[in-house]
């Protein structure tokens, strides 16, 4: 394939050349169903680990997005929003592929980076989809990896044999970027499910009601629910937040700021995720927050009064654009230049937004924010 010869789509059984920008622990059991199913696959990853272990298992391996030019198709399967702009912009993913050929973007992101990649797409004659994923990496190994894609109908058969090399059911959802709509929503209802069996389980505690009993119960009852399948699986509500709060809470940080910045209200469902946050973010316990590099880490008392007020600072020379924290607490870090770097910024937050400032110094990669208690 090349510029002046567009890939005319698959031909089945045919070998397909692909390509892959990710191996952690999605993309790579991702790659691994994709060489068994006899495409010839090229890599991109920064790891030498990963590269050194997809390599044995048949893969080619770089770290040159422009090895991945002769793709036909290529996933996508990075961390966060941010990482997805730079590997496919910054770094020159997109402006490598070959007309023809076809962007496959699973990382849950912002429905505008979606669009924003295929609009750049577009005029280079490559398709850009987007596919929201629902499970883990033994879903992948299983090849039962469900998958919520937004594209044309043409663009996601053209797609069909990489993404059923792991993805089963591939649900078509409608128009580019609905992908990710679909994976956040699904991400919402399921948090919101675990926000309403814990305060379920807090009112059985309440009524005498062991919280076991009452899990155990549940799940053979018109109220069972995958969130309550592994829930009752731990235990407890606390003990099944705990396992999954590493994952959810980034994915909930891109839910709330996608509803705001595309103007939708989540109604009940953040009423339940307040009830999950509590979880997530405990309050019963004094924790250390990242500061800049400049000063000592930040203490910040809990349980807090409900009149306490926190001071938030970012250091603009330390912070790198990050989309976490914006997403985290997008009123709360608005002011940013146009390659996203945080503008100084030093503000009073009320309590009702603390624990997403709390959450936003967690997460910051560059240590850049910092939270300090008032008086």
């Amino acid at each position: 394939m090349t510029a002046d010869a567009p890939w005319p789509g698959p031909v089945p059984g045919r070998r397909l050349r692909l390509g892959f920008a990710g191996a952690g622990r999605m993309g790579g059991a991702m790659v691994r169903r994709l060489l068994a199913a006899g495409h010839a696959v090229t890599v991109l990853d920064h790891s030498p680990a990963a590269r050194a272990d997809l390599a044995a298992a048949g893969a080619t391996v770089t770290t040159d997005v422009g090895a991945l030019g002769g793709a036909e198709v290529t996933g996508v399967c990075v961390l966060t929003d941010a990482q997805v702009r730079a590997v496919c912009l910054d770094d020159g993913l997109l402006a490598a592929l070959a007309p023809g050929s076809s962007l496959i973007v699973h990382t849950t992101c912002s429905p505008r980076t979606i669009e924003l990649l295929g609009a750049r797409a577009e005029r280079r004659g490559v398709a850009v989809l987007d596919a929201g994923i629902s499970g883990g990496p033994h879903d992948i190994a299983a090849g039962r990896l469900t998958l919520y894609v937004g594209g044309t109908a043409a663009e996601v058969e053209r797609a069909g044999p990489f993404l059923r090399a792991y993805g089963d059911p591939v649900l078509h959802v409608g128009s580019r970027g609905a992908g990710q709509l679909v994976k956040l929503l699904n991400n919402a209802v399921f948090a919101a499910n675990i926000g309403i069996v814990a305060q379920a389980a807090a009112v059985a505690t309440q009524l005498g009601l062991a919280e076991g009993s009452l899990l155990r119960a549940l799940t053979h009852g018109s109220g069972s629910s995958r969130a309550l399948d592994g829930i009752a699986a731990r235990g407890s509500v606390a003990g099944f937040a705990a396992a999954v709060a590493e994952f959810l809470g980034k994915d909930l940080a891109v839910v709330r700021e996608v509803a705001l910045d595309l103007g939708a209200d989540l109604g009940a469902l953040a009423g339940a995720h307040d009830v999950l946050a509590g979880l997530l973010e405990p309050r019963a316990e004094v924790k250390t927050v990242k500061t800049t590099a400049a000063g000592q880490p930040a203490r910040l008392q809990t349980p807090y009064k409900t009149e306490d007020t926190v001071k938030v600072h970012v250091d603009a020379q330390l912070c790198q654009g990050h989309t976490l924290c914006a997403m985290t607490a997008p009123d709360l870090f608005a002011l940013r230049d146009e390659d996203g770097h945080a503008y100084e910024i030093s503000s009073d937050v009320p309590p009702e937004k603390e624990s997403r400032a709390l959450e936003a110094a967690r997460s910051c990669p560059e240590q850049a924010i910092q939270i300090i208690p008032t008086d």
